[in-house]
């Protein structure tokens, strides 16, 4: 489906970002691809990893509802993914984070109905479920404001929806990243938050293959969480590094033990499919009167249990130590 069209992702010089520029061009042969974003040396580093003629790179800030509508002229996809994602930074710098995360969703939402975009699929988190810092709960905002976005359309044929997913292994910010750098540096231990603490655990190339083929599920108005395996960080520090000791540190400001994908809250909304779940929107919107359970590909869903709740640290599906170090080495490749 995105053969021959435009595609813009907001964010693009992120790992998301990067990966999601391989695979679309790898796999398909759009008509354009526009890398949105507000620093132009990773811009300028992407481009020295190989031009290609399909490719635009645009300087701008999602904060800059102008230069989005400016960016999104004769777009028919767009994946945002700008954020601002660091928990402990987002806590210190509140209103930062308020203005990227929350007025930026707001902007590409506009800046989306007045160009005529067709889909738009938002990146979410689950930090945005029962969210206990500001990161999660901008982001909870985020996929609100995407959600009714849907009733916002009046006579256009844009519609929206949400992915929301765990743990990228190997993104910026991440843990693997920081586990690598003290190992390369020769650290005596590795830190540890604390030993029971979990979390879902996808790779890049999961998340992009998962955010692509649900814009050809969308209805519009759906959050999309995939079916992925959880690692205890205690099991990922052994599988890192073996012979090292792990030290204990305490859990950081707004860091949760484990982590939830569907709210129990959310159960009566939550329907289980084959390989991932969807929850439905809490409003009804007044042009359409949409079955969730079948999406456009014709995939089945069902109901779940009443109070049912997909959290990382109840998870049927863990990953032992030798599992989470042949899942990292594959994800990394």
């Amino acid at each position: 489906m995105f053969n021959d069209k435009v595609v813009l992702i907001t964010g693009g010089t992120g790992s998301f970002g990067k990966k999601y520029l391989k695979t679309i061009l790898g796999g398909y042969k759009p008509k354009k691809v526009i890398i949105f974003s507000r620093d132009e040396l990773k811009q300028f580093e992407m481009q020295q990893n190989g031009e290609h003629p399909a490719v635009r790179y645009f300087i701008g800030d999602v904060r800059d509802g102008e230069r989005l509508r400016q960016a999104m002229k004769g777009v028919d996809f767009v994946i945002h993914a700008a954020a601002l994602k660091q928990v402990p930074a987002a806590e210190y710098n509140p209103t930062e984070c308020i203005r990227t995360n929350i007025y930026g969703a707001e902007n590409v939402i506009k800046a989306a109905l007045e160009c005529n975009v067709k889909k738009v699929i938002a990146l979410s988190t689950d930090k945005a479920a029962n969210p206990i810092n500001l990161y999660g709960a901008t982001k909870l905002a985020s996929d609100k404001l995407f959600v009714a976005a849907n009733n916002m359309a009046g006579g256009h044929q844009t519609i929206f929806s949400v992915v929301r997913y765990g743990n990228v292994v190997g993104s910026r910010g991440s843990v693997v990243p920081f586990f690598n750098k003290l190992i390369a540096e020769k650290a005596d231990h590795l830190p540890v938050t604390d030993e029971k603490m979990t979390r879902f655990w996808i790779s890049l190339q999961q998340g992009v293959d998962f955010v692509l083929k649900n814009f050809e599920r969308m209805h519009g108005g759906e959050i999309f969480i995939p079916k992925i395996p959880s690692v205890r960080i205690v099991d990922l520090a052994k599988a890192m590094a073996p012979d090292l000791p792990i030290k204990l540190v305490g859990i950081r400001p707004g860091e949760k033990l484990h982590e939830v994908m569907c709210p129990a809250d959310d159960s009566h909304l939550t329907l289980e499919f084959d390989d991932h779940y969807v929850i439905k929107p809490t409003i009804k919107f007044h042009h359409s009167d949409v079955d969730y359970s079948v999406n456009k590909l014709g995939e089945l869903g069902k109901p779940v249990p009443f109070g049912f709740e997909y959290q990382s640290g109840s998870n049927p599906n863990f990953m032992n130590v030798e599992q989470v170090a042949a899942f990292n080495q594959f994800a990394e490749a």
